[in-house]
């Protein structure tokens, strides 16, 4: 069994909250009688940004709401929690190819 990383840099991580933040706001004003799991958000975009799939963290938070919503949307509805992998082909709008490599 393959461990998922989730050893991000401290600029990385923080990153990510501010990522989850932003994502968490907006997701309360399109479904506002809906909880927004913080620890999931979170632990999605740190297992994929570490597993595969590394992302321009910084390009990403700043993104509009369109491809913002979409990154961290596709990224919520197609991870394999238990690889970290992204699954049926999705790749970020804000995914770091110079990273992958």
């Amino acid at each position: 069994m393959t461990l998922i990383n989730f050893d991000a840099t401290q600029e990385d991580a923080a990153l990510i909250e501010q990522i989850v933040d932003r994502h968490e706001a907006l997701f309360k004003r399109l479904y506002p009688a809906e909880n927004f799991d913080r620890l999931s958000a979170s632990m999605d975009l740190t297992a994929t940004h570490l597993n595969g799939c590394p992302l321009r963290l910084r390009d990403l938070l700043e993104a509009d709401d369109f491809n913002f919503a979409h990154d961290v949307g596709g990224i919520a509805g197609r991870i394999d929690r238990s690889t970290g992998k992204l699954t049926r082909c999705f790749l970020p709008r804000f995914f770091d190819s110079e990273a992958a490599k």
